[in-house]
């Protein structure tokens, strides 16, 4: 894996929790809080049987979108690192899809910023996913609920 920047990684391939724990941290020691969120490939039953979920973006523009949001977060937080990992490709269902990960000195805005940038990511990043379900593919758009949990940070 090959980082785009500091902290944005678009890839094809899987991703080490524990590595990635350990990278945000770097034995810096005063850092008081660590919020990891990882997002799975699920089979949603509305949708058939999940086969695979496909991603797909536009180089350069979708790490651009990401460093804008982090930087939102950044502004908006004192936190003081931020690791997104967005994977691409054909993923089945119980595969690792995404990864936020923020560290600050404290759990709230830790909490607060890692949500942020999971809700943006959902809906405003470059990124186009196809389901294929019962041999049938499909382009998915955003959920309204995904919306939702966007706009509660616009107030």
């Amino acid at each position: 894996m090959v980082p785009c920047d500091d902290e944005i990684l678009i890839t094809k391939a899987d991703f080490s929790i524990e590595d990635e724990y350990r990278r945000l941290l770097d034995d810096d020691h005063s850092l008081g809080a660590c919020v990891l969120f990882t997002g799975l490939v699920r089979d949603l039953p509305e949708a058939g049987s999940l086969q695979s979920l496909e991603l797909e973006h536009y180089p350069g523009m979708t790490e651009a979108s990401i460093a804008e949001i982090v930087a939102k977060a950044r502004a908006r937080w004192n936190i003081a690192r931020v690791r997104v990992i967005h994977r691409i490709g054909k993923l089945a269902p119980g595969d690792q899809i995404v990864l936020v990960a923020v560290a600050g000195a404290h759990r709230g805005e830790a909490f607060a910023a890692c949500e942020y940038v999971m809700d943006y990511l959902k809906t405003r990043a470059p990124l186009w996913k196809k389901e294929t379900a019962d041999g049938r593919a499909r382009w998915v758009d955003s959920r309204e609920s995904d919306e939702m949990a966007a706009a509660r940070w616009e107030t």
